[in-house]
């Protein structure tokens, strides 16, 4: 199979950095690990601003230690050195060629007394699903839209410009946010094949916001953005060890992101700590015309970073519907440890606390999305510049199909061809579904459950360790995740790194009502400050396990 030529990184404004220490950070140990290192090449090793915080980098531009054009060279030669070679984790599909041009300018704003915020002269890497109006295109990883150079940003990648952010380049991602087949291989798409797990290297990173989570995870960039309609934010959080939050539906806009289903579409941070993501998230949130669903935010909006206690749990209620049944004792083990954490902290745990609509939804998610998809992605394809040709879900079938060499070696598009297959959202069939999505997930789901235990939040693991990557078999989840009620009733979810199996990361999730995200935020602080699991990731190629 050839790799499509256009997928290759732009290297024009590339510096290359000589002042790497000699050896990287090991990968951190747990009992029974045995893992083989890869020889890393030296200017690849102990990169200078690894892990460190959006905090740590404005206190370095304030202090004349580093400019935001140096911070962009740098994870600019971080990309060049480890996206395409070394590790080639493919996580990035390009680079802003005007990323260093947009650094000087926030360096002369800064030098001109012109502070932004806690984001100025901050380079993010954002998915290859959110419109920014820039020389990089948008393409949801498909080789159909090539070319689709957006005519204005999106509503989230405007409020990051305005808050100072560098958008430094676009992340690969699970072709269509994973949504063309149901056997697809997370972190898989046509521009940009198969991403990696920048923990181990055979390992899935998950999906669908896989090229953020390896990017962040790898320090390409300080800061991400990921999208979710269900889990792709939080999985591949989870397996990449990041923090990510899932905010509720209508608080960050979604004009301009290429859509799955306005239901439970949303866009949202992913990054190596909370504070960071609190920061992200109060840029990204707030009212955008262009995007209905946000008129309702407009009372709940909240400067996330001033929740950031460190006893954020003390006389918290939380509840655990997590049922340890022993068919998953990893997951189990984590979970048992994070509530000890709780309990050390001052929560109230009661466990267990189940949610009795759990396990009810049948085909209704399935039925809401097709019917979603087909209308909302239609008026996506309407908006694209009158050169890009396949504006119709049905012209992308029809591409596929003409370039399946390319688009569909591994899998294939039923998922598309059962969405095109649906009706209008008038149909009853798509009203009934919708309304027992809500019935089981909301009025009968957590909120029910929050009110019968008196819960300030719910807590459940996020996914398991991650898969291989297998693009016979697909797949590429941790499963045993607690993605699915908050995404369909569209309540806010946020994970949190606690703990590592072998090597690779597995967090914990707290979830709650709508506009929450507060809440959950100084929680979630709360425990990561207790427990500080996050390390960097160590490029291991495989986990030598006998």
């Amino acid at each position: 199979m050839t790799t499509n030529d256009s997928s290759a990184l732009s290297r024009r404004d590339f510096i290359e950095l000589g002042s790497f220490a000699a050896a990287a950070a090991a990968l951190p140990k747990v009992s029974h690990e045995k893992a083989e290192r890869l020889a890393v090449p030296a200017e690849q090793q102990a990169f200078a601003l690894e892990e460190v915080t959006i905090a740590q980098l404005q206190d370095d531009m304030k202090s004349g230690k580093r400019t935001s054009r140096a911070i962009a060279q740098a994870y600019l030669g971080r990309i060049a050195a480890m996206d395409r070679q070394g590790p080639t984790l493919r996580a990035v599909l390009e680079t802003n060629p005007d990323a260093l041009t947009i650094a000087d300018q926030l360096d002369a704003e800064r030098k001109a007394g012109k502070v932004r915020g806690p984001l100025h002269g901050i380079p993010v890497i954002v998915k290859d699903n959110c419109d920014t109006h820039d020389r990089m295109q948008t393409t949801a990883g498909s080789l159909a839209l090539e070319g689709n150079i957006a005519e204005q940003d999106s509503g989230v990648v405007a409020r990051l410009r305005a808050a100072g952010a560098v958008i430094l380049a676009k992340a690969n991602l699970s072709e269509w946010a994973n949504y063309r087949s149901t056997r697809s291989s997370s972190g898989w798409s046509g521009r940009g094949r198969q991403c990696k797990n920048p923990f181990v290297l055979d390992r899935n990173p998950s999906g669908s916001s896989s090229g953020t989570g390896s990017a962040v995870s790898a320090n390409f960039a300080a800061a991400g953005v990921g999208t979710e309609t269900d889990g792709s934010v939080i999985s591949p959080s989870n397996a990449c060890g990041l923090v990510g939050i899932k905010p509720t539906v209508g608080l960050v806009s979604r004009a301009g992101i290429i859509p799955i289903a306005h239901s439970q579409d949303t866009a949202g941070p992913m990054c190596r700590s909370v504070s960071d993501a609190a920061i992200m998230l109060t840029a990204m949130a707030g009212v955008d015309p262009r995007d209905s669903a946000t008129a309702e935010a407009a009372g709940h909006i909240s400067d996330y970073t001033t929740v950031l206690d460190a006893n954020g749990l003390r006389g918290a209620r939380i509840g655990i519907p997590y049922v340890r049944a022993g068919t998953n004792p990893t997951v189990d083990r984590i979970v048992e440890d994070a509530i000890r954490v709780l309990k050390s902290l001052g929560a109230e745990v009661i466990d267990p606390a189940p949610i009795e609509t759990a396990g009810q939804l049948g085909n209704n998610e399935r039925d809401v999305l097709q019917y979603e998809f087909k209308t909302d992605l239609n008026a996506y394809l309407a908006t694209m510049p009158p050169h890009v040709k396949n504006r119709t879900l049905a012209d992308l079938i029809a591409f596929n199909d003409a370039n399946k060499d390319r688009e569909m070696p591994y899998f294939g598009q039923e998922t598309f061809i059962a969405s095109q297959a649906r009706g209008p959202l008038t149909e009853q069939a798509y009203i009934d579904a919708r309304a027992k999505c809500i019935e089981l997930t909301r009025t009968k789901g957590i909120d029910a459950t929050m009110t019968r235990f008196g819960l300030d939040a719910i807590m459940g693991p996020s996914g398991g360790p991650a898969g291989l990557v297998d693009l016979v078999g697909a797949g590429g989840g941790g499963g045993a995740g607690s993605s699915q009620f908050p995404a369909v009733s569209g309540y806010p979810h946020i994970t949190v790194p606690a703990g590592f199996h072998f090597g690779l990361p597995i967090g914990i999730s707290f979830y709650g009502r709508a506009w929450s995200e507060a809440v959950l935020v100084k929680f979630a602080f709360a425990f990561e400050q207790a427990t500080k699991v996050r390390k960097a990731a160590g490029f291991i190629p495989t986990l030598a396990l006998s």
